[in-house]
């Protein structure tokens, strides 16, 4: 890109937007726009990553308690703990502006990842040791424990959400995320974790002797 090019990108971005890779890339105008690139193309390669361990772990949510309540178990008030009621009213209310019944894959589907990462807390810590646990369990057979999901699932949702934002993720350590992503999978679904390893593009794209950044 010639500089009429990168003056027009950055004014497409925002001054704002685009200062972070600026201060990065000390002040020059086309490694910004390098680092931009790969910041995207990084957001696409974690997409499919995260896909998988979303969609894993709302339909093991959603499978063992409806095996011990019933399919319509969000309604009850004890899976409504913190944000989870306004959460679940939103995701009602959206579908009824769509018209479509609130049947529970209909809205297990539009539940968003802060509500079932709501299920790490330690509201749900009796919860978890007599029924949730049976959602995961490690590759050797040992049973899995409230914290062994709520320690990294909280950084995996900020990651998640900065995606979505199309926000700068290139100061993270993306490896170990990722490599976390796909180990939380693989303890909810080794099915979908194989599939995700097959398609994923991120060891691809992320640079083999990683990223330089300059200080901000």
């Amino acid at each position: 890109m010639d500089h009429s090019d990168i003056a027009a990108l950055e004014k497409a971005l925002s001054l704002e937007r685009f200062s972070r890779y600026l201060a990065w890339a000390n002040g020059d105008r086309a490694r910004a726009v390098e680092l931009y690139t790969l910041n995207t193309r990084l957001s696409e390669a974690l997409y499919t990553p995260l896909q998988a361990l979303e969609v894993s772990l709302r339909n093991r949510i959603h499978t063992v308690i409806s095996e011990a309540v019933n399919d319509h178990w969000f309604d009850e008030p004890e899976f409504q703990k913190g944000r989870q009621a306004e959460q679940l009213e939103k995701a009602k209310a959206d579908l009824a502006e769509e018209r479509k019944p609130a049947e529970p894959g209909r809205v297990v589907a539009a539940l968003t990842f802060g509500y079932w990462t709501g299920f790490f807390g330690a509201a749900y810590d009796a919860f978890w040791r007599d029924t949730l646990y049976q959602i995961a369990i490690r590759p050797n057979g040992k049973r899995l424990s409230r914290k062994d999901f709520s320690k990294p699932i909280t950084p995996i949702r900020i990651l998640r959400n900065r995606i979505a934002h199309h926000e700068p993720i290139l100061g993270w350590n993306l490896p170990e995320h990722h490599n976390k992503i796909l180990e939380l999978t693989d303890w909810l679904s080794p099915p979908a974790a194989n599939w995700c390893r097959g398609i994923s593009s991120f060891a691809a794209v992320y640079p083999e002797h990683g990223v330089e950044l300059h200080s901000v």
